[in-house]
């Protein structure tokens, strides 16, 4: 099932990202509009288009949040190699995806500390080089 919905969800999020797909929009769009004159504006025809969007809409934000899930967790990994075959990397960073928002915090504020402390000569990956070796 889930298969089946990851290949759904990639196949749709590339035909909606389309430039054709957004010109279809706007043509239904204006389609809508013109027919106004035929239906006399009436609440029916207002109806159509909020019940056809806020359907659209709906289902749209589901599709979107699993694309963002997807792609944010393969740049995860794609940061963590990297910052695993670094040598001057700290390797205690790769998760930190993991961390609670305070403990993600904490460590923002040492970083602004470390970043504080390196004079202008000294390169920040050369100082936490020296401090990853004297802790």
């Amino acid at each position: 099932m889930m298969k089946t919905f990851d290949i759904l969800a990639k196949k749709i999020a590339e035909i909606t990202g389309s430039a054709p797909i957004f010109m279809v929009a706007v043509l239904m769009i204006l389609t809508w509009l013109v027919s106004g004159f035929l239906f006399d504006f009436s609440d029916s025809w207002q109806l159509i288009i909020n019940s056809v969007t806020s359907i659209i809409t709906f289902l749209m934000v589901f599709l979107i949040q699993h694309t963002q899930n997807r792609d944010s967790l393969s740049l995860h990994i794609k940061i963590d190699e990297l910052i695993r075959v670094h040598r001057h990397a700290h390797n205690s960073l790769i998760n930190l995806d993991k961390l609670s928002d305070t403990q993600i915090k904490e460590l923002e504020e040492k970083f602004k500390d470390i970043s504080i402390q390196v004079n202008k000569e000294e390169t920040l990956v050369e100082y936490l080089n020296v401090v990853s070796h004297t802790e």
